[in-house]
């Protein structure tokens, strides 16, 4: 996306109150542009691969195609650079947001959020920021990383091999990384600058086949470099 061109957002939700009431709160808002609509998870990734569009409002619980497989499926198939996906659920940790943050979302906010707060939302995710605080990220992953169900993909992309191919530095920046500090925290303890640490973050997405912080997060978990409980 380039400098004074919309945010392309396009919304997924079954219901088409909460729909509706999304589409008219983004249209009316200047720097967005809506991009569709999609009634299930089928449709979202139908419109998604059609329409390219920059952030997609995903709900979780639609019938048929679910917004995790959903957004599994658009980011699988997507040409780069895909959409980011922001989750919208009624709980904050649920262990679908987590499944989701797994399957590679951006983020995630709660459904009764006020409009300026899902507003600001969208532009963060959009502009390739961090929606929420690492801490938050780091507890929603500790309630569930351990629970062994659904653990396939990327657990199996992410285990010892796979970090052998990670420099040193790049190791110790996944580990604080998964223990929820942010990059200015990661800078301050390692000695370095903060874009050296984003550089970093961003090769070891890179080799790592990652797609967001959040799935970094996740992966520093499963691979077994963060244990939950561990101190920071």
């Amino acid at each position: 996306m380039t400098a004074g061109t919309p945010l392309k957002v396009l919304v997924a939700d079954d219901q088409f109150l909460i729909r509706a009431g999304l589409v008219g709160l983004l249209e009316a808002a200047p720097g967005l542009e809506v991009a569709g609509q999609a009634a299930d998870g089928a449709e979202a990734v139908e419109l998604a691969l059609r329409l390219r569009p920059d952030v997609i409002l995903m709900d979780i619980r639609m019938p048929g195609t679910d917004g995790i497989t959903a957004t599994e499926l658009i980011l699988a198939r997507a040409p780069r650079p895909a959409p980011r996906v922001l989750i919208l659920t009624t709980f904050d940790l649920d262990e679908y947001v987590y499944r989701a943050l797994r399957a590679g979302a951006s983020g995630f906010l709660l459904k009764d959020s006020g409009p300026q707060r899902l507003l600001a939302a969208i532009a963060a995710v959009g502009n390739g920021d961090a929606l929420f605080a690492p801490t938050v990220t780091r507890r929603l992953v500790e309630a569930f990383a351990m629970r062994g169900a659904g653990r396939e993909g990327l657990a199996e992309r992410v285990g010892a091999a796979a970090l052998e191919a990670l420099t040193g530095r790049e190791t110790e920046v996944l580990e604080l990384v998964g223990r929820g500090l942010a990059n200015a925290e990661i800078a301050w303890r390692l000695f370095i600058s903060e874009a050296t640490v984003k550089s970093h973050l961003n090769r070891t997405m890179s080799k790592l086949s990652l797609e967001s912080r959040a799935q970094a997060v996740v992966a520093a978990y499963e691979s077994g470099l963060v244990v939950p409980g561990g101190h920071t």
